[in-house]
């Protein structure tokens, strides 16, 4: 709700937003904005503003001839300028590679101005139908992301030119709800039984992920300085990534190790499979699944290792991210807190946990069902 007699707005994003009144077309109010991230700011904006729109009566022709050559890559280019300080390497990468290959080509030399909603629903059923791969289209996930990105670059826009864009509410795709794979069981057991017999470090790093949910990524980066004997825990800090670069030379890609994807990813896991890694054991500076200072396994190898020991074992196929809703769900099998599973597996909130890792297994809905059955059962004893 805006303040009474003033039109300031808090927004949902916390944000507070002002307007007024920058020029009047044919009777009609065309209004200016100011964002800040108080109420108290926003206001000395918002009185700022109109000042210089009384002094000058230049103002409103000067935004607006500013705007006339805001092509959405110059816009594109001010909002990664603006940001890129604050981004990991990794977004930075992906943010830049959405533009390059989906945004740019379609409206890199239009006015910013002049792009409609219209326009973005086109685009949206274009991506979904005829982009991508042999012109198959792309996952709704995948046009969610490049939609985002748009979006992001539009909000800045208006904010730092203080214009109003179109609103991108409802500009955005349903996304079904998918699957993940989760190992039985019997599968785990079968897996368990081969990563034991096997002599590599990849093996062991499987296992590890399997009972302990690390990522793939966090696998990879993991050195031996970063499992503690003595406290019986393994402390979780980089993450490992291959990201795509924009380079002069052969190389498309390069491996990056950083801060894992969030802070809550920063971690102690408690372990308990000790004796197994104490043979194992390298120099603290080595990595954990080379035994070497620069040698290293990158995630996309580990993923392909992990798909042939399935296969080898006999088990239907899933990816290395299954390991870890695997993980997640025997544990709330066995009772676990939910607090402490969110924890372990750095997760920001206890309701990415729920929503996101933890599947019921059949062996599950099953117990639950026998636990009806018998209650029904008494149930039908007390009338009889």
């Amino acid at each position: 709700m805006p303040r009474k007699g003033e039109n300031i707005y808090k927004r949902k994003d916390g944000r507070w937003e002002g307007r007024y009144i920058r020029d009047r077309i044919n009777g009609k109010a065309k209004y200016g904005y100011v964002f800040a991230r108080s109420y108290k700011e926003v206001k000395i904006k918002l009185t700022d503003a109109k000042t210089r729109l009384a002094s000058n009566t230049s103002a409103v022709p000067v935004i607006a001839s500013e705007l006339l050559i805001c092509s959405f890559s110059r816009a594109s280019d001010e909002w990664i300028q603006a940001n890129k300080s604050q981004w990991k390497e990794s977004s930075t990468a992906k943010y830049i590679n959405i533009l390059n290959n989906h945004l740019l080509p379609e409206f890199g030399q239009r006015n910013i101005t002049n792009i409609a909603r219209t326009d973005i629903q086109s685009y949206i059923s274009k991506l979904l139908t005829s982009s991508g791969r042999n012109n198959a289209g792309l996952a709704p996930k995948t046009v969610n992301s490049i939609i985002s990105v748009m979006k992001n670059i539009f909000e800045f826009t208006a904010e730092t030119k203080q214009c109003t864009l179109i609103s991108f509410n409802g500009l955005n795709v349903k996304q079904p709800q998918k699957q993940m794979r989760i190992l039985s069981q019997a599968e785990q057991s079968l897996l368990t039984e081969y990563l034991l017999k096997e002599s590599s470090n990849t093996g062991i790093g499987i296992f590890l992920s399997l009972y302990t949910g690390l990522r793939v990524g966090e696998v990879c980066a993991l050195k031996w300085e970063d499992i503690s004997f003595r406290d019986n825990c393994i402390h979780v800090h980089k993450t490992m990534q291959r990201i795509q670069v924009k380079s002069n030379s052969d190389h498309k890609s390069e491996i990056i190790i950083s801060a894992p994807k969030s802070a809550y990813s920063v971690r102690d896991v408690p372990i308990k499979l000790l004796l197994m890694l104490q043979e194992r054991q390298n120099a603290p500076n080595t990595y954990f699944l080379t035994g070497k200072t620069t040698l290293y396994v990158e995630p996309r190898t580990m993923q392909n290792r992990f798909k042939s020991m399935i296969k080898k074992t006999g088990i239907a196929p899933a990816n290395f991210h299954a390991l870890r809703h695997t993980f997640a769900t025997r544990c709330i099998e066995l009772g676990f807190d939910i607090k402490s599973l969110s924890e372990i597996l750095g997760h920001a909130s206890v309701n990415i946990t729920l929503n996101r890792y933890v599947h019921p297994s059949m062996e599950l809905k099953q117990k639950n069902m026998n636990m009806l059955s018998d209650f029904i059962s008494r149930q039908i004893n007390r009338q009889i």
